[in-house]
This record gives C-alpha cells, sequence and structure tokens, in this order.
C-alpha cells in the first residue's frame, strides 16, 4: 500500500480469512507494511488489532490454539486479537472497542505531553495564552 492510503491513521485493523490458510500468511506482511508507513507522533506504531475473520464456518486450524494466538500477537505488535464472524456480528463490536480504548488512550498521552510544553508559540511569534488586545472576536 502506499504511504497515502495510511495518511493520518492512529488504529487499524487488519483480518484475515480462518477458512483461508493463505491469508494468514499475509498478516505479517500487512504488519510490516503498516508498521512502516505509520507511526504515532513519538514513533511508536499504531495500535493495531488482528481478527479472525469468519469463525462461525469450519476453521484450517489456524486459532484452533488462543495461547498460541495471543504469543503470535505479542511477539508481532499487536495490541490484540478477536475471532470474528462480520456475517453474525460475532465479536465485531468487541474488537472495535479494544482499538477505540487504545486510541483514546494514545491520544490522551499525547495531548499530556503537549500540554506540559507551556513554551508553545504560534508561528506569529505569540504564546497562546497572549491576549491580541482585542476584545471582541472579529
Amino acid at each position: 500500500m502506499t504511504r497515502v492510503y495510511y495518511k493520518e491513521a492512529v488504529g487499524a485493523f487488519i483480518v484475515f480469512d480462518v477458512t483461508r490458510a493463505a491469508t494468514f500468511d499475509a498478516v505479517v506482511k500487512w504488519k510490516q507494511d503498516l508498521d512502516t508507513k505509520v507511526q504515532l507522533p513519538d514513533g511508536s506504531p499504531i495500535p493495531c488489532v488482528l481478527l479472525a475473520n469468519k469463525c462461525d464456518q469450519q476453521k484450517e486450524g489456524l486459532v484452533n490454539n488462543p495461547a498460541k494466538m495471543e504469543e503470535y500477537c505479542k511477539e508481532r505488535g499487536f495490541t490484540g486479537w478477536y475471532e470474528t464472524s462480520a456475517k453474525e456480528n460475532i465479536n465485531i463490536e468487541e474488537a472495535a472497542r479494544l482499538l477505540v480504548t487504545k486510541i483514546l488512550q494514545n491520544d490522551k498521552l499525547i495531548h499530556q505531553n503537549d500540554s506540559a510544553n507551556e513554551d508553545k508559540f504560534a508561528i506569529d511569534g505569540k504564546k497562546s495564552d497572549e491576549k491580541s488586545g482585542k476584545s471582541c472576536a472579529c
């Protein structure tokens, strides 16, 4: 994918099909591509949740061992993973909630760091707390 595709992303899902092993093999490539093309302002990777989709269908043994999946995700820097079914609406909301929670945590940390820097000033050279002398917003 081009960098423009990821522009201003703050979180991501990577989805594979539990009925097709080839889609699981591509997960590492997608994660590497994501991590090299988009980062948080501090340089760390954006949160990414792995979704094992079509859990309502016959699996090819890909996610039959949750402990191995946890280890796989931890080693590769995923925020977490869920077995999902878009068709049956299984774990879709839970996965989204996890990703949004992590995004909001990161946003809060970033803004805490911003407020810690009290010597900020705008391009016009004025500090943010300086008033322009005008009494109205016109």
